[in-house]
């Protein structure tokens, strides 16, 4: 004889069912969520940055001749001269011969205005030539250009000084930006109640502030003595970024 399942008896069967199955939905939501709280990583960013203050021990100058003729060839040849006369003056000088780098060599019209500024129908040919010297002995920076204009030089770009070798400099500016960033990271960390954890992340650059010296073109050809250079000081800073866990 089959016997019937009440009604009743099915429906709280069901019931305990679907209620164990929402107990073990909530349970696997709160261990979801404890999971992902317990993944968070709470961080703080600071900047440090690094000074290192060096003195010059090399420089950079731009040396050209200018010249203007109504003939082309002519104005290269007399250029040709004049660039041969700067170059071997800048030797004499004491400057190497590898140091000396041609940057520019260049020839193109030029029409000619007239008082009332309306164009002559002339034309001149202009040509520039101009080398690049890097000076190892800053004492003969003055005696190098006075010699220069002296020998045919009409365009002095300007003087950039720096330092040969800044590799103990750099490293002690990162050293002092880093301990910097930790000060920093550590005063913010007591403000907040935290505490400071292990670095996460380090990113750093750089900018050099040399001590540059311009020599106006207008003013090269009056230059009559030794022209006073000083090479001052320069300043090389580090910055850096940190990122530390905090608990």
């Amino acid at each position: 004889m089959n016997k019937k399942i009440p009604l009743i008896t099915i429906v709280l069967l069901l019931s305990m069912l679907l209620s164990s199955c929402a107990g073990v939905a909530a349970a696997q939501t709160t261990d979801s969520a404890q999971n992902e709280n317990a993944g968070l990583l709470r961080t703080i960013s600071v900047n440090g940055s690094g000074v290192a203050t060096l003195t010059p021990d090399i420089a950079y100058v731009s040396i050209g001749v200018r010249t203007e003729n109504e003939d082309a060839a002519r104005a290269v040849a007399e250029n040709n001269t004049l660039s041969k006369q700067v170059s071997d003056t800048i030797k004499d000088t004491g400057v190497d011969e590898q140091d000396i780098q041609t940057t520019n060599f260049s020839i193109h019209p030029e029409q000619e205005y007239g008082p009332d500024g309306k164009p002559t129908g002339e034309i001149m040919y202009v040509v520039n030539n101009t080398v690049y010297v890097t000076v190892r002995d800053l004492a003969i920076i003055g005696d190098l250009l006075n010699s220069v204009v002296a020998a045919g030089a009409n365009t002095i770009h300007g003087i950039q000084f720096d330092v040969d070798d800044k590799n103990a400099a750099l490293s002690a500016a990162r050293q002092s930006a880093v301990e910097n960033a930790e000060e920093v990271a550590e005063e913010l960390a007591e403000a907040a109640g935290v505490t400071l954890g292990d670095v996460q992340s380090i990113t750093t650059f750089r900018s050099d502030v040399p001590a540059p010296i311009y020599v106006e073109r207008a003013a090269a050809p009056m230059l009559a003595e030794s022209v006073p250079v000083s090479p001052g000081q320069m300043n090389i800073t580090v910055q850096v970024s940190v990122v530390y866990q905090i608990q």
